[in-house]
């Protein structure tokens, strides 16, 4: 065999190659495409500096001790930082499972700068606390259909499962819709911000919404004001979600209270003080040190 054929066909063979791999790569991502919802136990952390709670990804080989000093963006009185929120060890050692489900971009927007008549908007972050009404999953689909009716859009920032699965919807530095017609009445006196000149002011525009996941007695309730209540694991999960935030906990509020429609009343027999003993827990403040020149 001459020289030149066996590297011809030494070229063909390696152009076979390269082209099953290409195909390969090809049909995983497609795969991967049309899978909207993926399923993990364990994943390198993500860590964002911000006052929002971040997808955080929690490895099986995390360190324990390093979660302890992790900082985010700092808690202010008059406008000047004094403190921050660090996660904890029992932080680190709680590991619950998760999942990332898309969500239909006309369910959520942009975080606004300025309101419908053109005032700079600075509100301080709020996290709404929410329950599902249904399954999760029944959640979740209606997020994933696109809404072109306005006051019927709907979406959540993360939602927990029964078993404490966190579920990462919208991404926190978008507006997720939560809330329609609701105010915050905290210590820095009403706040509410109308983005829509056609729909009533609302808090979606500093709340991150998270929800829990409706046990199922409640499902088939003539009267939905009441249920067994929500799973330790959801709580857990729930309280280690918001540990990763600087949202102090006087900034915790519940759909019920902010809504001024008069018809939303969760999440249902939520125990807030078991909440907030566990976020305690998870997270600690930590004073800034300043050196006076």
């Amino acid at each position: 065999m001459r020289f030149t054929d066996w590297a011809t066909r030494v070229l063909l063979i390696s152009l076979m190659f390269a082209a099953l791999i290409v195909v390969l790569l090809i049909g995983r991502a497609t795969k991967l495409h049309n899978n909207p919802i993926t399923y993990h136990t364990s994943n390198p952390r993500v860590t964002a500096w911000s006052q929002y709670p971040q997808a955080q990804f929690q490895s099986a080989k995390s360190l324990e001790k390093k979660s302890q000093y992790v900082l985010k963006s700092p808690i202010k009185i008059n406008k000047k930082p004094i403190a921050r929120f660090v996660t904890t060890q029992a932080f680190a050692q709680y590991r619950p499972n998760y999942q990332v489900a898309s969500v239909d971009p006309s369910n959520y927007g942009e975080r606004y700068t300025q309101d419908v008549n053109g005032v700079t908007l600075n509100n301080q972050p709020i996290i709404v606390l929410h329950e599902t009404g249904y399954s999760a999953s029944s959640a979740i689909n209606f997020f994933q259909v696109a809404h072109t009716d306005e006051s019927v859009q709907a979406s959540y920032h993360a939602l927990i499962k029964l078993d404490g699965t966190v579920v990462y919807l919208v991404p926190p530095e978008k507006r997720a819709f939560g809330a329609a017609n609701s105010v915050f009445d905290g210590s820095e006196g009403v706040e509410t911000v109308q983005t829509n000149p056609n729909l009533p002011a609302s808090v979606n525009n500093f709340a991150y919404h998270a929800s829990l996941e409706t046990p199922p007695d409640s499902y088939d309730s003539s009267s939905q004001q009441t249920h067994s209540g929500y799973t330790e694991a959801q709580y857990n999960s729930l309280a280690w979600l918001i540990a990763q935030s600087q949202v102090p906990d006087d900034r915790i509020t519940t759909h019920h209270l902010v809504d001024r429609s008069g018809k939303k009343v969760d999440p249902i027999n939520f125990d807030g003080n078991k909440f907030l003993d566990l976020l305690n827990t998870y997270r600690q403040v930590r004073p800034i040190y300043r050196v006076n020149k």
